[in-house]
């Protein structure tokens, strides 16, 4: 035999057997061609693959001055507590951009510009249509207004003053258009 057994490397470990025999299951243990286990590399393996916390609690979950969890001295729990740092940090970001939703702070961005664009299609549609509703009323008080100044009968053609009313509308719109709204 090249290597260990499963119950020497278990006491080797610090670990039960159960749980050299269920990292042998799942593939986290070197073994030798005749099954016995490399205590060398089954040791990276497995401290690369098992949570540094479940270690820890393992081990009875306190350091050596017993008031909190002690530093291992592995570079390899490192990247999995930056990874479990950086889970955590983003699951706690998205639950302040949940709340902030549910306030009413924030608001979806597909949903804002849909209602920018239905907003101002509805104001375009408005000032299209003003100039055919306000243009017999305009030549009616121009009118008016023009006969007291001058004491002469004067008429305004409301088709007139409607097509005049429409060109410069349009004129206006056709600005508005080349306008964006930036939601960033």
């Amino acid at each position: 035999m090249e290597g260990l057994s499963e119950r020497a490397y278990a006491e080797h470990a610090g670990i039960s057997r159960g749980a050299v025999q269920k990292a042998r299951k799942t593939g986290r243990l070197a073994l030798f061609a005749d099954g016995s286990i490399n205590a060398a590399a089954s040791d990276a393996r497995l401290g690369a693959a098992t949570d540094p916390d479940q270690q820890m609690r393992a081990r009875g979950g306190l350091g050596a001055t017993g008031d909190g969890p002690s530093a291992s001295g592995t570079g390899d729990s490192t990247s999995y507590i930056k990874a479990r740092t950086a889970l955590t940090v983003y699951q706690a970001q998205e639950r302040q951009l949940s709340i902030q939703k549910k306030k009413g702070v924030l608001v979806d961005r597909a949903r804002a510009e849909t209602l920018v664009f239905r907003l101002a299609r509805q104001e375009r549609d408005l000032w299209v249509t003003w100039p055919t509703r306000v243009a017999a009323l305009m030549a009616a008080q121009l009118s008016a207004e023009m006969e007291t100044a001058s004491g002469k009968a004067v008429t305004i053609e409301t088709a007139i003053l409607q097509r005049v009313l429409e060109t410069h509308v349009r004129e206006q719109l056709d600005a508005l258009a080349n306008l964006r709204v930036s939601l960033e």
